[in-house]
C-alpha cells in the first residue's frame, strides 16, 4: 500500500533556495509494503482455526474425549490471539489517513504484536502449570485418539504457518516513490519487519510445536508406557514458548520506545551525508514509523549553510527514510 506514496519531505531545489516550502498537506501514511496481504492472510488463518476448534469441541463434547475437548479451547486461545492481530491491520488501514495520529498508524501492528506477545506467555505459563499438575497427579491417556488429534491439529498449523510466513519483509524494495540513485540503496530487513504477523505467526508455530511435543511424547508413551513424557514434553514446551515470548515482547517493546537498534545503520548514513555536504550534526533523532519506515529529526550546523530543503533532498537516497525534518543554523564566527 505504501510503495505507491509520494515522498512527503523531497523537494528539489529550485534556484531560490530561501523562498521554498513545504507542502500545505502531505500524507503520513506509514503500513507496511505487505499490510492488505498480511491482513487478508490474517482473517483466513482465523476463520481457519475457529472452525477447526468449533470441530473440535462438538466432536470432543459428542464422543465424550476431554483431549478433543482441551485441545479445542487450547486452539481457541491462538484464534483470540490473531484476532488482535487482524483488528490492528483493520483499525491501522482505517485510520491511516487520520491527521490525529501525527505519525500515522504504522506502529499500530508493534502495539498488537507486543499484546499477543503477553497473550503467548500466558499460554506458556498454563501450559506449564497444567504440565506441572499431570506430574503430580497423572490421568490416563487414550493414546491412540490424542495422537489423532496431535497429528491433525499439526496439519492444520502447518498450513496456517505456510499462510502467515513473512516472505515479503526480504523484497521490502525501498521504493517510498523517489528513485535517486545516489549509491545508497541499503536494506533495512530488521526494520522491515512486519511484527504484528510475526506476533500472529509465533502462535501458529507455538500450537504446532506443542503438537509434535505431544506425537512424540505419545508415540514413545504407547510403546513404553511412559506415560511421564506427555507432561515433561509439556514443560519443554512452555520453556521455548515462553522464550518466543519474550524475543517479541523486547522487539516490539523497543520500536514502541523509539529505541534505535545496534545494528540500524540508519543514524550514520545521515551522518555520512550530511557531512559530505560540508555540515556537522548537532542533534539527530531517528524512529521507526512503521514497516520499513523511518522519521528523522536533523539540527546541523554549517560554514555555509543551504535551504532545508537541500539536505533533505541528500537525504533522499536513503529509502527507508519517509519523513525528514531538518533545522538548519549558520555556524557562529
Amino acid at each position: 500500500m505504501s510503495g505507491d506514496l509520494p515522498h512527503p519531505h523531497v523537494h528539489h531545489a529550485g534556484h531560490d533556495h530561501r523562498h521554498e516550502a513545504l507542502p500545505a498537506h502531505h500524507e503520513h501514511v506509514f503500513l507496511g509494503e505487505g499490510h492488505a496481504r498480511n491482513e487478508k492472510r490474517t482473517w483466513i488463518v482465523i476463520a481457519v482455526t475457529a472452525t477447526m476448534t468449533v470441530i473440535e469441541i462438538v466432536a470432543g463434547n459428542v464422543y465424550g474425549s476431554m483431549a478433543l475437548v482441551a485441545d479445542g479451547w487450547h486452539m481457541s486461545t491462538h484464534a483470540a490471539a490473531m484476532l488482535i492481530a487482524a483488528l490492528a491491520y483493520f483499525y491501522a488501514r482505517r485510520h491511516a489517513r487520520n491527521p490525529r495520529f501525527t505519525f500515522g498508524t504504522g506502529k499500530l501492528g508493534d502495539l498488537a504484536g507486543f499484546t499477543s506477545a503477553i497473550v503467548l506467555a500466558m499460554i506458556a505459563l498454563l501450559i506449564a502449570w497444567e504440565s506441572f499438575m499431570r506430574l503430580r497427579a497423572p490421568v490416563s491417556i487414550n493414546f491412540r485418539e490424542a495422537i489423532l488429534i496431535a497429528v491433525i491439529g499439526l496439519a492444520v498449523n502447518l498450513v496456517c504457518a505456510w499462510l502467515l510466513k513473512d516472505d515479503h519483509h526480504h523484497h521490502h524494495g525501498h521504493s517510498h516513490g523517489h528513485d535517486h540513485d545516489h549509491g545508497h540503496h541499503h536494506h533495512h530487513d530488521e526494520g522491515g519487519k512486519d511484527q504484528n504477523l510475526r506476533a500472529a505467526y509465533l502462535h501458529v508455530l507455538a500450537d504446532a510445536f506443542t503438537s509434535v511435543l505431544a506425537i512424540l511424547a505419545l508415540t514413545l508413551g504407547s510403546l513404553y508406557g511412559w506415560s511421564w513424557l506427555d507432561p515433561v514434553m509439556g514443560i519443554v514446551g512452555s520453556l521455548v514458548i515462553a522464550n518466543w515470548s519474550w524475543s517479541l515482547i523486547r522487539d516490539t517493546g523497543a520500536t514502541l520506545l523509539d529505541y534505535v537498534p545496534d545494528d540500524e545503520d540508519l543514524p550514520e548514513e545521515i551522518r555520512e551525508i550530511v557531512t559530505r555536504e560540508g555540515a556537522e550534526i548537532v542533534d539527530l533523532h531517528v524512529w521507526q514509523l512503521g514497516p520499513g519506515h523511518h522519521g528523522a529529526i536533523v539540527s546541523l550546523l554549517a560554514d555555509h549553510p543551504k535551504a532545508p530543503s537541500y539536505y533533505r533532498e541528500k537525504l533522499a537516497a536513503i529509502h527507508d527514510l519517509s519523513h525528514v525534518t531538518v533545522e538548519v543554523e549558520a555556524r557562529a564566527a
